[in-house]
């Protein structure tokens, strides 16, 4: 187990970059950073991505492609550990008839592997909630985006049973 002053650090650090990302001075490839070479992502549509190239290519490129006009802002943190829960949204671009945003709730849990790294990530987030408010924004998926696969990998399991 690491310190808790090392973790904390960490996660700033990518929380920090997750907020340039918002503000369009960063892309999502700029997160791979923060992970270890063999790190594990757990996506809600992708499913599971084992190793940095392959999070590289899907979940920080293919899948974040065209959401450019989408926002991902962090609410909190909390650590136990090794491990980080990141709450965050996901809000959708334009606005509901009453003003308010297309927005759902997601949560992200880490493994702190050391040396500012993770080696874990699972994205959770209702996805029946983001079909309901993609329709009524009337948000398409822009030509360059990548689909995830028809029956992706859904083992969740944590590397090295952490």
């Amino acid at each position: 187990m690491h310190s808790r002053e090392e973790v904390q650090a960490a996660i700033e650090r990518y929380i920090a970059v997750r907020d340039e990302i918002n503000a369009g001075t960063r892309t999502w490839r700029d997160l791979a950073q923060f992970f270890t070479d063999d790190a594990v992502f757990i996506d809600p549509a992708w499913g599971r991505v084992q190793g940095i190239e392959e999070m590289k290519r899907t979940v920080f490129g293919e899948a974040m492609e065209g959401l450019d006009d989408w926002q991902f802002p962090t609410e909190f943190y909390a650590i136990d550990g090794d491990n980080v829960v990141v709450k965050w949204k996901q809000i959708l671009p334009g606005h509901r008839p009453d003003g308010s945003q297309y927005a759902q709730s997601g949560y992200s849990t880490l493994i702190y592997a050391g040396d500012g790294k993770f080696c874990y990530e699972e994205d959770l987030l209702n996805m029946t909630h983001f079909f309901e408010d993609m329709r009524e924004s009337g948000w398409t998926p822009p030509p360059d985006m990548g689909m995830p696969p028809r029956h992706p990998n859904r083992d969740f399991s944590r590397p090295d049973g952490r």
